[in-house]
């Protein structure tokens, strides 16, 4: 089964000139099979059009095709860096919601159990309801609002990963209750619930592969280790040094230009995304707010 693709960085992207926005769209979506692999979507809530990327480098060579052979100038943001959120520990949640509002009123009651899940594995929720203490029609609402929880996330407004929830049990009324209300139940308890479990930020983490001349190679395995880099091997080939190692991508920023001076213009490197890891300490972005307007 083919996984979606991480995207550690991205970035806002504009024209310079209003009148080219259909052109930009055009040219983004013929260029997603080129070479540079990339994803792109529209923000919804900015109204921002939002490219996703793997490697920092990658943003300089979509803006230059973007210029030189679709004759598209644009603007980019300061690159973001696609942060998530999961759940710290495990808990449970009782929360209701009940609204009266002249004659009409809304109630809907959801048990939450919220757990950790196996790292990769991804969001999941079932369903423990028996005897109809929740009606089977209403138990999509309450996955709905689980889900918009997942989406929003709760520390750092990030999307939440890795989780399990389970509704186990609940209550409704005859009158008062709907799919809407059950949704809105679930919302507000898995917001109280991911509080009280804790949740902890987590970082992408890249798989980085480093040339470099021999000689040069311990202050290349330096600067990597000062970056918070998890040095996993290093090897000749030739005359080259080959070096391995996990390291944050927020901590690879400006790179290309520090390995260059390191190896006088020697060295060379490729990045690929490997997993997702807490936050160490100083790496997360500012008070643990994203950028205005960029969603990860």
């Amino acid at each position: 089964m083919s996984t979606a693709p991480v995207w550690p960085i991205n970035f806002a992207i504009e024209p310079l000139l209003a009148a080219d926005a259909g052109r930009l769209a055009d040219a983004l979506s013929l260029m997603a099979s080129g070479e540079i692999r990339f994803g792109y979507s529209k923000d919804p809530e900015a109204s921002e059009l939002i490219v996703k990327v793997v490697d920092e480098r990658h943003i300089g060579a979509l803006v230059d095709i973007l210029k030189r052979t679709h004759n598209v100038e644009v603007r980019v943001s300061t690159p973001q860096v696609a942060y998530r959120e999961t759940l710290a520990r495990s808990t449970e949640v009782d929360y209701t919601h009940m609204k009266q509002t002249g004659s009409t009123g809304q109630f809907a009651r959801v048990k939450l159990r919220l757990e950790p899940n196996a790292a990769g594995a991804g969001n999941v929720f079932e369903s423990e309801i028996v005897g109809g203490v929740v009606p089977t029609e209403y138990i999509p609402g309450v996955e709905k609002g689980v889900q918009k929880l997942w989406d929003s996330g709760v520390l750092a407004g990030f999307p939440m990963v890795d989780t399990k929830v389970t509704l186990f049990d609940g209550a409704y009324h005859e009158v008062d209750s709907n799919s809407i209300t059950f949704a809105s139940a679930a919302h507000a308890a898995m917001r109280k619930g991911a509080i009280k479990a804790g949740v902890k930020l987590l970082e992408p983490i890249m798989d980085v592969e480093v040339t470099s001349p021999d000689d040069l190679v311990d202050s290349v395995i330096g600067d990597l280790s000062s970056r918070g880099g998890q040095i996993r091997s290093r090897e000749m080939l030739g005359n080259v040094a080959v070096v391995r190692a996990y390291v944050p991508v927020a901590r690879l920023f400006g790179y290309k230009g520090d390995l260059s001076s390191m190896t006088k213009g020697l060295g060379n490197y490729a990045i690929r995304f490997n997993h997702y890891a807490e936050v160490s300490g100083g790496d997360g972005p500012d008070d643990f707010r994203p950028a205005v307007g960029m969603r990860a």
